[in-house]
């Protein structure tokens, strides 16, 4: 179900349909702004050093834009990433739909555990609330199926959180078609947040279809594969990118898969410059071809990056441009 609204792009207003997120009232622009890596750096899954009136700029300019919604989580920065939404929420007079994430906890010392236990649940979500500076959140997801012994007990709390007015919709990310399922005899799944790009294409075979069959709505991330596929990745820049960045880790920006992923790369070029957009917003197009997809998440670290993918909106693949980059990822498997 698609309502349409008025979106700003490059200055002028353009129509782009509204999506409904699974069985909730939840009405999503295509795209909308993933906060993981104005969370900055200093921990295990940081993106490095970040200005926060930067990622301030980045969200105000992703709204003034017309994106109605932000994805973050309470582990981003641990806690930073919520606390700099919180901020930038107060100097604006939009009001977008407000996401994030518990199930991943820190210590004093900066080291990660998880837990889905209801005590330590109610603590995360009073924390966020805190943070984020609002009185419910739209859509409260449980990060990862982990402790996997949890799960049940974790989605029982989300349900009765809902109910006390916490929080709007309950989602899930990163679970299994199992783990669906165990929590589905619980309360309903409105969403699924899992990581899906033409590098990450395993949610395809069972994921994506048991989502659709079961009302599910799926908001993806990485759709860019965390910047390797925005085209301002080269092989010195990843060589060059700081020792707090978990990307240095990451297989896809390592031999024998960068080189693969660069070629790739100059095909999203080659296919965008036929419609002036960047490579970047091709490989969210290729995402959002997908029928079981509602809405892609889109990280921006300074308002240039945000213009950058304004476009995202309302690009789409022909069908057969979506052939043409199939045809590359078969005929280059690594």
């Amino acid at each position: 179900m698609h309502d349409r609204t008025l979106i700003i792009q490059n200055g002028t207003m353009t129509n782009t349909a509204l999506r409904t997120l699974g069985n909730s009232d939840l009405q999503l622009t295509p795209i909308g702004l993933g906060a993981w890596a104005i969370g900055g750096g200093d921990w295990q899954f940081g993106w490095g050093a970040q200005d926060d009136r930067e990622s301030i700029a980045a969200i105000h300019r992703a709204l003034d834009l017309g994106i109605n919604w932000i994805d973050t989580a309470a582990i981003y920065g641990l806690g930073h990433s919520e606390e700099v939404v919180g901020q930038a929420l107060k100097s604006t007079t939009h009001k977008p739909l407000v996401f994030t994430k518990c199930s991943m906890r820190w210590q004093k010392d900066r080291s990660i555990h998880r837990s889905l236990k209801a005590g330590s649940l109610a603590e995360e979500l009073e924390a966020s609330l805190r943070r984020l500076g609002v009185e419910t959140i739209d859509l409260y997801q449980i990060h990862w199926p982990d402790p996997e012994g949890e799960i049940e007990e974790g989605w029982e709390t989300l349900a009765r959180f809902r109910e006390q007015g916490k929080i709007r919709w309950i989602g899930v990310s990163n679970f299994t078609v199992e783990q669906l399922k165990r929590v589905q005899k619980i309360a309903p799944i409105t969403s699924l947040q899992p990581p899906y790009s033409m590098l990450r294409r395993a949610i395809e075979k069972e994921i994506l279809p048991f989502a659709e069959a079961n009302g599910i709505g799926i908001i993806n991330y990485s759709p860019m594969a965390s910047g390797l596929l925005t085209g301002k990745m080269t092989a010195e820049r990843v060589a060059a990118l700081p020792s707090d960045d978990w990307r240095r880790r990451a297989a896809e920006f390592n031999e024998p898969r960068l080189s693969r992923n660069l070629r790739l790369v100059a095909l999203l070029r080659e296919i965008g410059d036929g419609h002036g957009v960047t490579p970047g917003v091709v490989a969210v197009a290729w995402t959002l071809h997908h029928p079981a997809i509602t809405a892609a998440i889109v990280g921006g670290r300074s308002a240039s990056q945000v213009e950058e993918m304004a476009s995202a909106f309302n690009f789409r693949l022909s069908e057969d441009e979506f052939a043409r980059i199939n045809a590359f990822l078969d005929a280059n498997q690594v």
